[in-house]
Parts: C-alpha cells; sequence; structure tokens
C-alpha cells in the first residue's frame, strides 16, 4: 500500500541540499510506516545486509563476522529477497557473537557507555536483533534508521549531512521496493 512518508523523507533529503545537515529525529516519520506487519523485520535485515555490504579496513575478528554476515545475508537486496528466509539458527549465532564482541562498556559519571569498536557491525547486531523478533518497535525501526543514516561533522555534529543524503535515498528506495511488493501481494 502506497503511502506518504518516502516523500517525507525526500523533503529531508532536500533540506539536506539546502541547509547542509537534517536533524536525525525528521526520520520518526519512519515509526508510522513500520507499523504494518512484515515491514520492520524485512528493514531489519535490509540494513543488516547493507551494513555487511560496506567496505573498509577491518581488523581480524571484526573482519571475519563481517565476511560470515556477507555469507549469511548476501549483499544485494532484491524483491525476492524482502521475503527470502535466512537460517535462523545461524543468523541467532552471529547476532549474538557480534553482540558479545562489542559487549565492552566505560563507566562515566553517572552512566555506563558501550565502546563500539566498528560501527557496521552494531548495524548488523540491530538489524538481525529486529529481524529476528528480540525487538518488534517501530521506534527501534526508527533507532536503526537514524543510526543507519547519521553521520558525525564537525560543523553539526552527528546529523543527517553529506553522506547521509545518500542513505536515505536508498531508504526510499527499500520503502518503494515493499510497498511495490505488498501491492502485487494484494493482487
Amino acid at each position: 500500500m502506497r503511502t506518504a512518508v518516502p516523500e517525507k523523507l525526500l523533503k529531508i533529503v532536500e533540506d539536506i541540499d539546502t541547509f547542509g545537515h537534517a536533524n536525525p529525529t525528521r526520520l520518526t516519520v519512519l515509526k508510522k510506516w513500520f507499523e504494518r506487519p512484515g515491514r520492520l523485520p524485512a528493514f531489519g535485515l535490509w540494513v543488516a545486509r547493507r551494513a555487511a555490504g560496506r567496505k573498509g579496513k577491518t581488523k581480524a575478528a571484526v573482519g571475519a563476522l563481517l565476511n560470515e554476515a556477507r555469507t549469511l545475508l548476501g549483499t544485494t537486496a532484491t524483491r525476492e529477497s524482502l521475503v527470502q528466509s535466512i537460517d535462523r539458527r545461524t543468523a541467532k549465532s552471529l547476532h549474538d557473537r557480534a553482540r558479545d564482541f562489542q559487549n565492552e562498556y566505560e563507566h562515566q559519571q553517572w552512566v555506563s557507555v558501550r565502546i563500539m569498536h566498528c560501527w557496521p557491525l552494531l548495524l548488523v547486531e540491530k538489524g538481525l536483533a529486529i529481524h529476528l523478533g528480540h525487538t518488534d518497535s517501530p521506534v527501534d525501526g526508527y533507532k536503526l534508521a537514524a543510526d543507519f543514516c547519521q553521520n558525525y561533522d564537525p560543523r553539526h555534529g552527528n546529523s543527517l549531512c553529506g553522506p547521509s543524503r545518500t542513505k536515505i535515498m536508498e531508504i526510499v528506495r527499500f520503502m518503494f521496493t515493499v510497498e511495490a511488493r505488498e501491492e502485487d501481494d494484494r493482487v
């Protein structure tokens, strides 16, 4: 079913083009979109695939986990892969090992802060958690989208800027694909 949410995301892209940045909280419009059954787990798997497919330097243990994620998930999302299942036991094992690998906390004043050694691995972990049903809240989908899209820029801090534009456009394409698949299934 076609929604207006992709157009709202395109407005965020326009604002990035015009002002150079946008607040990540503007992605909250996704929460409404994730309420429809099946969308949230598909999005979690899609983000995990995108994060696992990123190129870059990684150390041995992280590289091995990301290679395993690429093997399990593949790196390209197609209309068919949106409903294609993955081996749940292997996905759970990968999720647990990714979580355990980055399970280091540092105590700072009144709070414990989780230390991240590899951001793409965190996205794989969070995406698999959503796909596996460890969490099923549209809020978690929004948070995953914000983590996927935000970028650090010294002028704006962690915000939607520069590279975020491309990632938001990828999410829009994902949404169009999901909505088209839902229309095809209705017919």
